[in-house]
């Protein structure tokens, strides 16, 4: 029998075998996994609806008016971040995990049902608009809970390597996005999945995200009823109080890290049809290929980081991002191949790996436990919004005005930032806080 572990930050009288302690790693992953899948449907089946919901436009146009609303959800998320943060440091991480995908799944239903411009006219892209609202809104939320969750369920020896999962379901989710889409390609060819093929895919996410209810059994609390019910748990006073500093060390790496990330995933599909001038299926077929490759890497580099640091991490990532981008995105820009495309795409992933992997972690490791969800949620969510929301509509709008170079100068810029940021970080492979919690 597996020897009593005590719960990374709760209360200190209840303990998890390893059994038990990797069921509810595996049920936090899944929540994450189902949340993530409904949020980048979205942006893998923009390119076949953008033309129901906005007909008067050309092809270009279409897809910056569904990439802005892409985006307008990604401007929820620090409201989210915050909603979710307090409700988690008060209320448990538990409640607001569940919460939190239930949302999500209401949202991915009301996109999944929305009649189009012909039929409802101007109310139809503004009801696509709330719908994506309600999903940044719970994707906030989910993000800094899960973050927090893993960190401090996870045991001290592999901490990084177990809180990687938070970003293996999260590509896990982006994934199953795109092999639904790569399946419903198949099977309704393009024709039909403009007329109503997409809405299967949004229908999967929001049946899906009713599962959690199976599952939150197994999501053990990890913060005690004494934090919990603390007067300053979750106050925004109380974190710019005494954790202004790590609050902008994370939304500087948080920066570079989610512009990287989304202009190597969700915009990369664009990318490579707009640009490189493959068709939509070769480009998903090739980008499911690739996001394999990524989620397998997110476990390989927590455990590097158990061993390096996450500090090291992070370096390494800023660096070779600031070193690689344009080299990368130049090449790609101009291959015909689809084998170069997918070593090169890989390439950039590999270098966002360092961060990844390790993304919700280290910013768990800066914040005392009273306010960990709030100062992880919404530092990442206002980064997040500003520069990896806004990843597709800036490279379009660099495409557009005929200077798509000048995007890759962008990623390259707030990379610089990150780095600056990771240089600040401290080592936590001793006196971590998170161990120091425990009683």
């Amino acid at each position: 029998m597996a020897a009593g572990i005590p719960i990374g930050s709760g209360t200190g009288q209840s303990a998890l075998t390893d059994a038990m302690r990797l069921r509810a790693i595996l049920a936090g992953s899944a929540g994450n996994l189902i949340e993530w899948y409904d949020f980048y449907v979205y942006a893998f089946t923009a390119l076949y609806f953008s033309s129901e919901f906005f007909p008067k436009s050309d092809p270009l146009v279409q897809v910056m008016a569904t990439s802005g609303i892409f985006a307008v959800g990604f401007l929820m998320r620090p409201i989210g971040g915050w909603f979710f943060g307090r409700y988690a440091d008060r209320r448990g991480r538990q409640q607001a995990m569940v919460l939190s995908v239930l949302m999500m799944g209401a949202g991915a239903l009301l996109i999944a049902v929305l009649p189009t411009y012909a039929t409802l006219g101007a109310a139809a892209p503004a009801l696509l608009l709330a719908g994506r609202m309600l999903q940044g809104f719970s994707t906030g939320g989910q993000y800094g809970t899960a973050a927090t969750y893993l960190s401090e369920v996870a045991g001290a020896r592999r901490r990084g390597f177990w809180s990687s999962f938070q970003y293996v379901t999260l590509i896990g989710g982006q994934l199953a996005a795109t092999l639904v889409i790569l399946i419903l390609q198949q099977i309704f060819g393009d024709a039909g999945m403009r007329v109503w093929g997409w809405r299967i895919a949004f229908l999967i996410g929001a049946v899906a995200a009713g599962t959690i209810l199976l599952l939150r059994d197994h999501m053990h609390e990890t913060a005690s009823e004494q934090n919990r019910s603390a007067s300053e748990a979750g106050s925004l006073a109380e974190l710019f109080r005494h954790s202004t500093r790590p609050f902008l060390i994370v939304a500087a790496l948080t920066a570079g890290g989610s512009l990287m990330f989304y202009s190597f995933t969700t915009y990369m599909q664009k990318f490579l049809v707009l640009t490189v001038g493959m068709t939509k299926e070769t480009a998903t077929l090739l980008m499911t290929g690739v996001l394999i490759v990524f989620m397998v890497q997110q476990p390989l580099m927590g455990l590097l980081s158990d061993r390096i640091g996450r500090r090291t991490n992070m370096i390494l990532f800023a660096a070779l991002g600031v070193l690689c981008t344009i080299p990368l995105f130049s090449a790609l820009a101009v291959t015909r191949s689809p084998a170069a495309a997918f070593v090169l795409i890989a390439a950039g992933l590999t270098i966002c790996s360092f961060y990844t992997s390790v993304s919700g972690l280290f910013k768990a490791e800066l914040f005392p436990i009273h306010v960990r969800a709030l100062g992880v949620g919404l530092a990442y969510g206002i980064a997040n919004a500003i520069f990896g929301g806004t990843a597709e509509n800036v490279a379009l709008a660099f495409k557009s005005g005929g200077m798509e170079h000048g995007f890759y100068w962008y990623v390259t810029a707030l990379c610089l930032v990150s780095l600056g940021a990771a240089l600040m970080l401290p080592d936590t492979r001793r006196n971590n806080p998170l161990d120091l919690e425990r009683t």
